[in-house]
């Protein structure tokens, strides 16, 4: 089978995938589709333990009603498998993920919106197919086709994406000078060792903050940046900068973040400017 079959064989098995994905999302069948996204509420909040994993979040009691039978459930959060929640507060709106009409196997989540509809893995299977004719474009006919065939669709998303990307930074670039200051406490650090392939071990360590808010709510979040010795701070008084509006956004070092966001503008316009041109030059070659 020469390389026009493979490229066919390719785009056949990838191309009936994505019709598949596609006629299920149509139909109201994928998995997404069938998950129930409720919003709950935060009745309890208590600090994690010192020294435990920082996979298993804060651990929070969660009451939310399913939509279709208007039925109450009140919830925990046991680690990994219901999610893992990392800035809570009592009274906090968070979104739980569970299959039609099996509430019990919950996941929570900060996100309230719904998990879309499933389209992730069809679209993925048309890029796929996409890529194989570019490659095979770019072996018969040179490598410029290749710096077209890919540079075009990124600049093109590039482009697309850009604006919003830049409107997002801005606001937090705006919400970060605007911040309110709270005495806060180091109430737990927590470790996770991992061993990779080669044996070699590899320690994260997160830090764990709790803080009442001038507005008088009391938050426990995880404070994975801009504390000097984390590993150490167990027990630390620190000064905790967040929004009034929502204290899920707040740092220890507002200038750092300030900076961060803005060289995350400068990347993105700089990757498009980069994508751009490498579709020109891979046009001008062809």
């Amino acid at each position: 089978m020469g390389l026009h079959g493979y490229l066919a064989l390719w785009c056949g098995v990838f191309g009936a995938l994505a019709l598949i994905g596609y006629g299920r999302s149509m139909a109201g069948r994928t998995r997404a589709q069938r998950t129930v996204t409720a919003v709950g509420r935060i009745e309890r909040v208590r600090e994690p333990r010192h020294g435990s994993s920082p996979s298993d979040g804060i651990p929070v009691v969660v009451t939310f009603h399913d939509p279709d039978t208007g039925e109450e459930f009140t919830v925990t959060d046991d680690g990994e498998r219901a999610g893992r929640i990392t800035t809570a507060w009592t009274g906090r709106e968070i979104g739980v993920r569970y299959p039609r009409g099996r509430p019990h196997a919950y996941r929570l989540t900060t996100d309230p919106d719904g998990p879309g509809r499933g389209l992730g893995w069809p679209n993925f299977a048309v890029f796929l197919v996409y890529a194989g004719a570019v490659v095979v474009t770019a072996i018969e006919r040179g490598w410029p086709w290749a710096l077209f065939g890919f540079g075009g669709p990124w600049a093109v998303s590039g482009a697309y994406h850009l604006p919003g990307n830049l409107r997002r930074a801005r606001r937090r670039i705006d919400t970060l000078e605007s911040l309110s200051t709270a005495p806060g406490r180091v109430v737990a650090v927590l470790r996770r060792v991992s061993t990779d392939d080669d044996g070699h071990t590899s320690t994260t360590v997160v830090p764990v903050v709790s803080f009442t808010t001038r507005e008088g709510v009391a938050v426990t979040a995880y404070c994975e940046t801009g504390l000097p010795d984390p590993a150490g701070s167990y027990g630390r008084d620190v000064t905790i900068r967040y929004a009034p509006d929502d204290p899920a956004v707040l740092t220890l070092d507002a200038e750092a973040e300030r900076r961060g966001w803005r060289w995350e503008m400068v990347l993105n316009v700089l990757t498009l400017v980069a994508v751009s041109a490498t579709a020109v030059v891979g046009a001008v070659l062809v």
